[in-house]
């Protein structure tokens, strides 16, 4: 009475929708990067709560800050262009992107730590003041983040370099660039709700 559904598609069909099932380990990212934007999403909101009870010393951002937010920018750009050279499997190309990206990905965590160095320089320590305790606290937990996020990219990079990573075997540098992209677009949203509230 009841036809198998599959026996009425096309054969190129059935394949398709078994290939745009959710990997394991892609399914482990996105729980990954869920937890990680509770976290900071808990961070922000307690800083909005803290603020609202005063003594918030208000003070301008460090200047490395929008330094930091044009490298993620370029470097998640660098990074997609990567994706498309793996693709292709145009590996020189490939090769030259990961570096790019890398190599931004490190000015970034430098653009950070001078960030630190020249609230220091302007007297605003870790401890003093809630605000700069929790600039502190956000921007290193993320520059963490970003750190492992390096790591990611470096084996990626030795992957290419053993023919692992090309058109028939994207998953590495699909979850590398995902991961990429969501603590690209995480800064973002730090960077700007630290103009609003800082």
């Amino acid at each position: 009475m009841y036809r198998n559904m599959d026996a009425t598609l096309p054969r190129a069909t059935v394949p398709a929708r078994k290939k745009n099932k959710l990997h394991a380990k892609e399914f482990l990212l996105w729980g990954f990067m869920v937890s990680v934007f509770m976290i900071f999403a808990g961070l922000t909101s307690a800083v909005i709560v803290r603020r609202a009870d005063g003594n918030w010393l208000e003070y301008v951002l460090p200047s490395a800050f929008w330094w930091s937010t044009a490298l993620v920018l370029l470097s998640s750009i660098s990074l997609q262009w990567s994706v498309g050279r793996a693709r292709r499997d145009e590996l020189r190309q490939l090769k030259i992107g990961l570096i790019l990206t890398l190599v931004m990905g490190l000015l970034f965590l430098l653009s950070q730590w001078m960030a630190f160095r020249q609230m220091v320089d302007v007297g605003l320590y870790v401890v003093g003041n809630p605000s700069t305790s929790f600039l502190y606290v956000i921007t290193g937990l993320h520059a963490l983040h970003m750190l492992s996020a390096v790591v990611v990219l470096f084996v990626i990079f030795a992957r290419v370099f053993q023919y692992k990573v090309h058109s028939k075997n994207m998953l590495s540098i699909r979850l590398g660039t995902l991961y990429w992209h969501f603590l690209g677009l995480l800064w973002i949203y730090l960077y700007v709700f630290f103009q609003l509230v800082f």
